[in-house]
């Protein structure tokens, strides 16, 4: 069996078609095909149904994803033995959600890069439910992310830090009327949400509903620092990790709205599947990350 034909399937994976793995691995689309064609051969399955114009990893393709996995983990950790870390090879797939990678993971990226720079790091901004089963499904080597909790036994989970969650306004807004801590209540404010399925957002909305409080309307942004430059122009409030707004609230852009989320906090972890073999790329970048 030819290790690159795991390593085309895995590119497949990682960037979602046939067409985009020939793109990134200098190949045709024609002989992308024809190494999948040999592997269901080889292996006695059947790995992609076409659905649509997508091609879709069958059950059985997705059964055997940890066993492709171990052997191209494997196989890297031969080509490493004996190197120290600035001769490490390979690739590492980390996925993690947005305001993770830009206000905590900065120190850890940059270490990293320093000591391993012949390292390919894929880096995914994710959902954490979404970093959940990218590692789940072997698509990433490993995700950080808040605790959100649903994991399968063959998840291995880490504890990494706790951060507080706040919510924030303009320097300029009325906050006076902003009782989140009364019930009943219906808020003037529009509120500025950068993923309703955050865990922040959640824990605000479970506070809502437990109080029965109310916005006047919900604007959806696509990115931290949207919301953030939005909530500084008055549009709203918004609720985040502290660490993503820290410089702000020093710096008065921002302003903090007192509430009981001031005493709740979200727990960063690290995960990974049980059977991953450890490469020493990923053992390097777990060690970074206990470190920061």
């Amino acid at each position: 069996m030819e290790l690159k034909y795991l390593q085309t399937l895995k590119t497949i994976l990682e960037v979602g078609s046939f067409a985009g793995a020939a793109r990134q691995l200098n190949y045709t689309q024609s002989t992308v095909t024809f190494q999948m064609q040999q592997l269901e051969q080889e292996l006695n399955v059947k790995l992609f149904e076409k659905i649509g114009r997508r091609m879709i990893l069958t059950e059985q393709g997705k059964a055997l994803l940890p066993m492709v996995d171990e052997v191209l983990q494997s196989a890297q950790r031969l080509q490493n033995f004996g190197r120290g870390p600035e001769e490490l090879t390979g690739t590492l797939r980390v996925a993690a959600p947005e305001s993770l990678i830009i206000y905590r993971m900065q120190p850890v990226l940059q270490e990293f890069r320093r000591q391993a720079p012949n390292v390919k790091l894929i880096l995914r901004a994710l959902n954490c439910y979404a970093v959940r089963e990218y590692v789940l499904s072997g698509q990433a080597d490993l995700g950080v992310q808040y605790d959100v909790g649903g994991y399968r036994p063959t998840m291995v989970t880490e504890p990494l830090a706790e951060y507080p969650i706040t919510m924030i306004a303009s320097p300029t807004a009325d906050i006076e009327d902003l009782d989140l801590f009364g019930e009943h209540r219906r808020f003037p404010q529009c509120l500025l949400i950068n993923d309703p399925e955050a865990i922040y957002h959640q824990m605000l909305e479970a506070l809502c509903r437990e109080r029965d409080l109310t916005f006047a309307a919900s604007l959806e942004l696509g990115s931290i620092e949207a919301l953030k430059r939005c909530v500084a122009s008055d549009l709203g409030v918004a609720v985040l990790p502290e660490l993503a707004v820290s410089e702000e609230l020093a710096a008065g852009r921002l302003q903090r709205v007192p509430s009981p989320l001031d005493d709740m906090t979200v727990r960063a972890i690290s995960l990974y599947h049980k059977n991953k073999v450890l490469s020493a790329p990923m053992e390097l970048f777990l060690r970074l990350l206990r470190e920061e």
